[in-house]
């Protein structure tokens, strides 16, 4: 390892990476100019129903493995993972490309057809907690079995796990992303707020227990970043007074994929891996 690639010989999933102009490229590519090994997962059928559309895959592709390093490795997995039954297999797919899997970030979301609270159904709830939330535990879940000792007893509630800590050095990174629910409110989102919310409340009860088996934790807010959606010719929402609004703020703009990518990049890093189970808002201050 060295300060110049310091994910040299880490092997990063990264899911819900379809398209070019979303965050989860701008992670994947970020990780991988580290020097990791890359596995993307995507569902473009999600993105197909949507008002920026779905992205050319080959080109998605293309452009991670631009930014992989000599030996570094890239995979790709297609996965609905609102299905329970897709988890296992997408984290041995990732765990089949080097044999082993160092970082993953949860990046993948359903967004779309939500709501005010007279819009909610319990399938439009369920709908968005089985994507956004229910995947997302269940991911790590799968991650952390891959560094934990089998129990010699079931565990019951208010357990303990129990790794081999002491730790020299993090075990594994897992990052989750969660949304502006923490800043104010998001009206007319109130599924996708409960879903992102549920995870922002959970960080600190699962971080700890993580760290236990020495992988570190941390839930990113990256604040308002557009990544079609803030296109007039592909929003799914109404943008009056947006430019003045963006005006008003410090920087002047909206965030970009890169802006949660870079920190992202530095916490999964050993030089990040004192930040252990916060959820961090990266927004330019617009939460202020």
């Amino acid at each position: 390892m060295s300060a110049h690639l310091p994910l040299h010989g880490k092997t990063a999933l990264v899911t819900g990476v379809s398209r070019r102009r979303g965050i989860g490229f701008a992670v994947a590519t970020k990780l991988a100019s580290l020097g990791a090994s890359v596995v993307i997962h995507h569902h473009r059928p999600h993105d197909l129903d949507l008002p920026w559309g779905g992205d050319d895959l080959d080109a998605v592709r293309t452009g991670v493995r631009e930014h992989l390093t000599e030996g570094a490795r890239f995979a790709d997995v297609a996965a609905d993972l609102s299905d329970p039954a897709s988890i296992p297999e997408v984290i041995g797919a990732a765990t089949a490309l080097t044999g082993t899997l160092d970082v993953l970030v949860c990046n993948h979301a359903k967004s779309g057809d939500d709501g005010s609270i007279l819009d909610m159904t319990p399938e439009r709830l369920s709908a968005f907690w089985d994507v956004n939330t229910r995947s997302t535990l269940l991911l790590t879940a799968e991650f952390a079995r891959l560094r934990a000792p089998e129990p010699e007893e079931p565990r019951r509630p208010g357990d303990r796990i129990v790794g081999n800590g002491p730790y020299a050095e993090a075990q594994g990174h897992v990052f989750w992303m969660t949304s502006g629910q923490i800043s104010g409110a998001m009206r007319g989102e109130v599924a996708y707020a409960a879903s992102k919310a549920a995870l922002a409340g959970v960080t600190a009860t699962v971080a700890a227990e993580l760290l236990e088996l020495g992988i570190i934790l941390n839930t990113i807010n990256p604040g308002p970043v557009n990544t079609g959606y803030m296109d007039p010719e592909t929003t799914d929402r109404s943008l009056e007074d947006l430019d003045a609004y963006i005006a008003s703020t410090p920087f002047g703009r909206v965030g970009t994929p890169a802006d949660p990518a870079e920190l992202i990049g530095w916490l999964a890093t050993a030089a990040g891996s004192w930040m252990v189970g916060q959820v961090l808002t990266s927004d330019g201050g617009f939460g202020l």
